[in-house]
């Protein structure tokens, strides 16, 4: 079994890092060039890919950036969370190391960020499974992070877990779409106050 399951592996593995290759490949060129001038075939060639390896990964330009708008704001929070977990001992900790990481990230973002984040919502109309497994996925690790609270006993239990994710979630959510749909959104502010009311639903103040 191990002997089919190895060769399978590598591939899947290899197939990511090509995927990963041809994703940075247009992200760098749509910052430089914009997404309307930038074609395919540069993507091909930034990317050292042939067309026929691009189109085994994404039908289109359009499912590249839809691709490519999960990848930079839906997939993250997975190792994220995995990496918090384990450099912060109470859940205030790793509250508060989460907003600043996701703040740190909206610093650099830059305009073709907000383009990719719009677009991201309807490579998930195409693609409802794909929508499933990341919502689920990031209920799960927020889920995780909250119960692994209530374990160390600085979380409230007014609320289930469940309860709790789903309003960091959607909270995190509905920011990130208002910053990319408004230049002008207070990103920061707004942030900071989702520190407060997680801290303030989340926390126990006894730790």
């Amino acid at each position: 079994m191990d002997t089919v399951a190895a060769p399978l592996r590598r591939r899947e593995k290899r197939k990511q890092e090509i995927r990963h290759r041809i994703e940075d490949a247009a992200y760098r060129l749509f910052r430089e060039r914009g997404i309307d001038e930038t074609s395919i075939e540069q993507i091909c060639v930034e990317a050292d890919v042939a067309r026929r390896t691009f189109y085994g990964h994404f039908p289109n330009k359009h499912a590249l950036l839809g691709g490519l708008g999960i990848s930079r704001l839906y997939n993250q929070s997975e190792p994220m969370l995995r990496q918090l977990m384990a450099e912060h001992e109470t859940t205030r900790g790793r509250l508060e190391a989460m907003i600043d990481y996701i703040e740190s990230n909206f610093a650099g973002y830059e305009e073709i960020d907000r383009q990719l984040i719009l677009i991201a919502p309807s490579a998930f109309a195409e693609d409802q499974e794909q929508q499933r497994e990341i919502g689920n996925s990031s209920m799960a690790s927020f889920t995780r992070l909250i119960t692994a609270g209530l374990e160390l006993g600085d979380v409230k239990t007014d609320f289930s877990p469940e309860i709790l994710a789903s309003m960091v979630v959607g909270t995190l959510n509905m920011l990130t779409t208002c910053w990319a749909m408004d230049s002008e959104y207070p990103i920061f502010a707004k942030l900071e106050e989702a520190r407060a009311m997680f801290e303030a639903l989340i926390c126990s103040t006894n730790r």
